[in-house]
């Protein structure tokens, strides 16, 4: 194929298509119409010589050859988004960006409120939209475009540009008037062997807290494995269960019959960070999005001159 006969929109609809597994999902997001859409494939299709995808039940499947040149669609794009974008300038107050976040299900509790209100006062017509993905792929999405940013405690996400917006550390939550604390002064942290005495909820999308009671050798503690945090401060202040968690988003709960307690934990500080991809540090738009967060969140201690 000579690339001379190839229109850059065909490659764009073939990026949507393979992102998405859907000719329909890709035209909603690209804006086309779904007949559009599939034309675009066929004359690909047509181009290349390769039937590129594959009709399987609910969507589209990639053939290798699509697969092959996927990658090379996806970074091709990247660099003239990239390229174009930096001549231009990010207005908020106009802007109709979407931008893709990973949060935990913690961090939407402890950084969307805010960060919502900011865009809501500063960029009005800004989409957001949370995408929590293993650690394990979060870098290759920031590269890929997938996401725009990732906050979060990401250990060993070496790949990525990052900047630490706090410092927390881990405490106990239980609820008021738990057996364990008769006898304790106010605010006395937990010692080992009252840990021990404890029965815990494990919360699997935070992965560093099983961790941490793995350490401690307390997993046959364990009486409930929940897949997501929402509902785990309603069953603690009914029962007497116990839960790690960040000592900063434990906190919010004082008041409505919870108490917090830090312990000796082993390795129970960490940092919460920002993490971004180098191939977009200049896009106005990731940009001013990396400099709103930093704004609103990152510690005196942590922030830079300039």
């Amino acid at each position: 194929m000579d690339i001379k006969h190839l229109d850059l929109n065909l490659l764009r609809v073939f990026d949507a298509v393979y992102r998405h597994r859907s000719v329909s999902r890709a035209a909603d997001e690209l804006g086309l119409s779904q007949p559009a859409a599939s034309q675009a494939v066929t004359r690909l299709r047509l181009l290349l010589g390769n039937p590129l995808f594959e009709r399987v039940h609910a969507g589209v499947r990639p053939t290798p050859r699509a697969e092959r040149l996927a990658m090379a669609v996806r970074q091709a794009l990247e660099t003239l988004e990239v390229a174009m974008s930096e001549a231009q300038s990010f207005e908020p107050l106009q802007a109709r960006q979407r931008f893709r976040i990973h949060l935990s299900d913690i961090g939407e509790a402890r950084f969307l409120p805010p960060l919502m209100q900011a865009l809501h006062q500063r960029a009005p017509h800004v989409q957001l939209e949370t995408l929590p993905m293993p650690m394990d792929e979060i870098a290759d999405a920031l590269d890929r475009g997938a996401l725009d940013i990732a906050i979060g405690f990401l250990p060993g996400n070496t790949r990525t540009r990052q900047a630490v917006l706090l410092s927390d550390h881990y405490a106990v939550l239980l609820r008021e008037g738990h057996p364990v604390l008769d006898g304790l002064p106010d605010g006395a942290p937990l010692a080992l062997d009252t840990l021990r005495r404890l029965d815990y909820v494990a919360v699997r999308s935070h992965g560093e807290t099983l961790r941490i009671l793995q350490a401690l050798q307390l997993q046959e503690r364990i009486r409930l494995s929940a897949a997501h945090f929402m509902a785990v401060p309603s069953i603690v202040v009914k029962t007497d269960l116990a839960v790690v968690m960040p000592a900063e988003i434990a906190q919010g709960f004082v008041g409505r019959g919870h108490t917090v307690r830090d312990a000796d934990l082993p390795r129970h500080r960490f940092d919460v960070s920002l993490h971004w991809s180098w191939r977009f540090e200049q896009e106005p738009a990731k940009r001013w999005l990396r400099e709103l967060v930093c704004e609103l969140f990152q510690q005196p201690r942590h922030r830079t001159g300039g």
